[in-house]
């Protein structure tokens, strides 16, 4: 028998060049380990599929060992799977551009995913990291001897008989000067809890085996128990809590796909951009960012998607968008709606507990997709003052502190010939508006995020027959006294003088004035600031577009209770007292003006309408006033 002793050149074939040995290729150089990691695991399942079809020995159980030597600067990544005779190393590793995995599954006609290497060796990665790559590889096939095959990164090799004793492969890595992170135990660790954890065959360090193999997606949900589920977004996400619920994703038509996504409880952080959620293709780690994949709604959602179906360029370090990941993009969402939908159909108490939680992806998903909106439509729940019904409708629903409602259950509870739909965007700025509508036992939801100001127009456009109105957008004919008023010697009633006298005070045109007998009487507001919805809308647009926050517009509307003993008491003041001086006013009248004044910026106060300026002189002149009155009552 010959001894073999080859040279020759590297061949990369131009027509579907494989540049893995660019390191510009890949995003890091610390990919190389899955990549050779992956080879192994690949050669593993070939030799079990081919000692099953009687093509080679059985061997041991498969395993990949990966050996540091300090001192030769060298890391090693070895396999007992099915190895390579001379003539498959001159075609797979010599040949750049191909890839076994094409072939040996031509021959074997398994399922795809049943080999890692579906989309190339990646085994030039390793030259990103080493000056030079030995391999050291025997078949598992009758009758071939070991084969050793050396390279420096250029285009020369060397190809020669060797002593290995086992089938199986070593890749022995010679580490460039600057890539010696590599020899350290603790860095290899950390790669393979990234890359390699859920992978299937053992992953050894210096004899002790690393990765946890087990990848709960790739299981049945029976074979499952909600603590399964748990410990894996506690392993993923660490000190993050446990997950509110999760979606168990499996499909092999028209595309494979396996995986668990989970919903997180409510933090205040949410990627929208890139996400959370990690790819794998069969159990090898691929990218944290999948916002091709997904909608851009749910990448805040955390947990896994597994499929080989999923397009990648060559290094697997970014995806080829195409139909099939519109598809399953598609199908992920589909899943989101289905689960949410069943859990609120069979667990109302916990739909509603989650809620807040939920909102943010339903929302703007609904927003963003009108397959998404349809499909979560009856879904959607706002906050409500309303009480826990005691019927047989379920609405409103008790949640953590707050009852809610859907729309429809809102609706359903308005008088017949009611269109409007009141909501509050803020408990404490609109507080004094609010308590007028719920004294007289009205409905209102609490439309307090963010979300809220973009997804009301939007229900509305979607609703012509909705009509929502902030709380302090106007107050109806339920909300007013109906009795009517005497006129005085001059023919005025004591709202037409409370409007001359307040609106002589503040002397603003762009003010209107309203004075009203509010139900509530001496409890309800002395004043409240009213913007009507259209406006109020608008003036919001126009702060968002000029990146500020919305302020007090100089159009609007003062409502003032002519109930109130306040207000009641500034027609008394005035016409008392003697006129004093040039100013052709008794210092009651003045203390009036003064005192609406106060009345006016005490309801812009309420509200945010007054800027640092105006809320310094507010602080002044409430002192003011204090002193006055105190004079007048000693």
């Amino acid at each position: 028998m010959a001894v073999l002793d080859e040279q020759g050149q590297i061949q990369i074939h131009t027509e579907n060049i494989f540049p893995i040995i660019k390191k510009a290729v890949y995003s890091g150089h610390e990919v190389f380990l899955r990549e050779l990691v992956s080879n192994g695991v690949d050669a593993i399942n070939k030799r079990r599929m081919a000692a099953m079809a009687g093509d080679c020995s059985e061997g041991d159980d498969g395993t990949i060992k990966i050996h540091v030597d300090r001192e030769a600067k060298t890391l090693t990544i070895s396999d007992n799977g099915i190895g390579m005779t001379a003539d498959e190393v001159k075609r797979y590793i010599n040949q750049v551009a191909f890839s076994s995995a094409e072939d040996f599954l031509e021959k074997y006609k398994q399922e795809d995913d049943a080999i890692i290497g579906h989309f190339g060796l990646g085994f030039y990665s390793s030259f990103m990291v080493a000056e030079r790559v030995e391999l050291l590889t025997k078949s598992a096939k009758p009758d071939h001897e070991a084969v050793r095959w050396s390279c420096d990164g250029s285009p020369n090799f060397n190809l020669t008989g060797a002593e290995r004793t086992d089938a199986g492969t070593d890749v022995i890595l010679h580490l460039m000067e600057e890539e010696l992170e590599y020899i350290e135990p603790a860095r290899i660790r950390t790669l393979i809890n990234t890359y390699c954890d859920f992978m299937s065959v053992p992953v050894q360090l210096e004899g002790e085996t690393v990765n946890k193999m087990v990848a709960p997606w790739r299981k049945n949900a029976r074979e499952l128990s909600d603590q399964d589920y748990i410990d894996l977004y506690n392993y993923l996400y660490p000190f993050q809590g446990d997950p509110l619920l999760w979606v168990h994703l499996n499909t092999d038509y028209p595309y494979n796909l396996q995986g668990i996504l989970f919903f997180p409880k409510q933090t205040g952080r949410a990627d929208w951009e890139k996400g959370e959620i990690k790819l794998y293709c069969n159990q090898v780690f691929v990218s944290d960012s999948i916002k091709e994949v997904v909608p851009r709604y749910l990448l805040p959602l955390r947990g896994v998607i597994d499929s080989p179906d999923i397009p990648l360029n060559v290094s697997r370090s970014a995806l080829q968008t195409d139909r099939r990941v519109r598809s399953i993009g598609n199908f992920v969402a589909k899943k989101v709606s289905d689960r949410l939908r069943s859990l609120k159909k069979d667990e109302p108490q916990a739909y509603a507990e989650a809620w807040e939680s939920l909102a943010p992806f339903v929302k703007i998903g609904a927003m963003e997709d009108d397959k998404f909106a349809e499909q979560v439509e009856e879904l959607v729940m706002f906050a409500t003052n309303a009480s826990i019904s005691t019927d047989d409708t379920s609405d409103p629903i008790g949640g953590n502190e707050r009852n809610f409602t859907t729309l429809d259950g809102y609706r359903g509870r308005l008088p017949n010939d009611e269109k409007i739909i009141l909501y509050c965007t803020d408990e404490i700025s609109q507080s004094a508006a609010l308590n007028l509508w719920t004294s007289q036992e009205r409905e209102v939801l609490f439309a307090d995020t963010v979300i809220d100001s973009q997804f009301l127009p939007w229900l509305e456009s979607r609703h012509e027959e909705l009509k929502f109105q902030r709380v302090d957008a106007e107050l109806d004919a339920s909300l007013k006294e109906e009795t009517p008023e005497l006129s005085d010697g001059d023919g005025e009633t004591k709202s037409e003088s409370l409007r001359k006298l307040i609106k002589d005070a503040l002397s603003n045109d762009k003010v209107t004035i309203q004075v009203q007998a509010l139900k509530s009487g001496s409890n309800g507001p002395a004043a409240l600031i009213l913007l009507p919805e259209q406006m109020r809308r608008m003036n919001d647009i126009g702060a968002l577009m000029d990146q500020r926050l919305p302020g007090l517009p100089d159009y609007h509307v003062l409502l003032v209770n002519q109930k109130h003993p306040l207000v009641e008491g500034l027609l008394r003041l005035q016409s008392g007292g003697v006129i004093v001086g040039d100013s052709g006013q008794s210092p009651s009248e003045m203390l009036a003006r003064d005192l609406a004044q106060h009345l006016y910026d005490t309801a812009k106060l309420s509200v945010g309408g007054l800027d640092p300026k105006e809320l310094a002189n507010f602080q002044n002149k409430n002192l003011q006033l204090m002193s006055q009155l105190m004079e007048r009552g000693l």
